[in-house]
């Protein structure tokens, strides 16, 4: 009898998990497959709510957990956490000893992650290549991270064809839509009473969620861009309430939570800062808020589907395939006033309630497990550059 798949999800975020979550639930129920799960960098982190406790609650055990946490705010503080993210993979990996390695996106840990299962032999499944975000250096850990990557599942036909332009055999490349966009159609989530109640904040009728992340390619100061987004706020957005929720923990990113907790502390009575949703609240505050406003990708990728529009400041997420309702602006507080005045429009409110996602496949959970549970690892394993014909 062949031996159960050993199948390692490696995740460093909250975000990320809501994403991943789903899969490791399909793969631990299957008889094939023996599921690791390895929790690193912000799970870990008590600033950013300990996230690896939501892991748990889930229902998961956590195999092994790789403690990277910066010690200051700068680039090379990230830098120094990838190392230590590295030297703790290998530790990791050699005591599960896994079959294949998942992981998602474009974070500066799974790069370390990436590139340690790449030198010890195992086979890594990427999901989520092939995107552009001009803004981020993510971009690059991205394409990276695909060049090291043997299985490749993509969220769009477009990412798929930049994911073979970069050498990737096209029987390796999976269009499976994104996942994100799948959560959100099919979580069961919770009633306006229930998310007010676990918020401790009344969300009402007209309320902003919103997330804003260091733009880690723009020289720019960050208190800069921060402080034009709460000047539009207090203009454009001043009869609005505003749900806030902490940024990554990028280089400068310490420098946005000060800002938007100050910012609360000053406005009590209609602002309210969360460092973490969660996959359940988060979906389930997009049923109720207005729009949602900041650079994430997920105001690009799922946001549509919940038929409500998105305002995208700068260039973060510049280049991503983005659906009607997605409102670029600059960084200015004009621009990002006419934007958020447009988002609240009854025009705009109308049109996002008839927008097509790009990213939306009703079958994209069981394209991602099926793809992982049955691609040959030997051939994984053997991975060559392809030459397009």
């Amino acid at each position: 009898m062949n031996q159960p798949r050993k199948i390692c999800i490696v995740t460093g975020t909250r975000a990320e998990w809501g994403l991943l979550s789903p899969i490791a639930r399909q793969l631990s129920a299957r008889p094939d497959v023996r599921l690791q799960i390895v929790a690193t960098n912000m799970h870990l982190d008590p600033r950013y709510g300990m996230t690896v406790n939501e892991i748990v609650a889930d229902g998961f055990t956590v195999d092994e957990r790789v403690p990277i946490q910066p010690l200051g705010d700068s680039e090379a503080d990230r830098a120094r956490a990838m190392s230590l993210c590295g030297l703790g993979m290998v530790d990791a990996f050699e005591r599960l000893e896994p079959d294949m390695i998942v992981i998602l996106g474009d974070r500066y840990e799974m790069l370390a992650v990436a590139s340690v299962a790449t030198v010890m032999r195992i086979p890594v499944v990427h999901i989520a290549g092939g995107e552009i975000t001009r803004g981020a250096i993510d971009d690059a850990i991205r394409h990276a991270i695909t060049k090291m990557a043997a299985l490749h599942l993509t969220s769009t036909d477009e990412y798929r064809n930049r994911v073979i332009s970069m050498g990737e055999n096209p029987s390796r490349v999976i269009t499976t839509g994104a996942i994100g966009v799948y959560n959100a159609m099919n979580e069961p989530l919770m009633t306006l009473a229930e998310l007010e109640a676990s918020l401790g904040f009344e969300l009402g009728d007209n309320t902003l969620l919103v997330t804003m992340h260091p733009t880690t390619m723009d020289p720019t100061d960050t208190r800069v861009h921060i402080e034009q987004l709460l000047k539009a706020l207090d203009t454009a957005a001043r009869d609005c309430r505003i749900l806030f929720t902490y940024p990554n923990n990028d280089a400068r990113g310490a420098i946005i939570i000060d800002m938007i907790n100050d910012y609360a502390g000053r406005h009590p009575s209609r602002v309210h800062v969360v460092p973490s949703l969660g996959k359940v609240r988060y979906l389930s505050a997009l049923r109720y808020v207005l729009a949602v406003v900041g650079n994430s990708s997920s105001g690009i990728v799922e946001v549509p589907s919940m038929k409500i529009p998105t305002v995208d400041i700068g260039n973060r997420q510049a280049g991503r395939l983005a659906a009607d309702s997605v409102i670029h602006c600059g960084t200015d507080s004009n621009e990002i006033s006419r934007a958020l005045a447009l988002a609240l429009s009854e025009r705009w409110q109308e049109k996002a309630k008839a927008t097509v996602n790009p990213y939306y496949r009703n079958d994209t959970l069981s394209r991602i497990v099926n793809a992982i549970t049955s691609t040959s690892l030997e051939s994984l394993r053997n991975k060559q550059f392809y030459d397009q014909p």
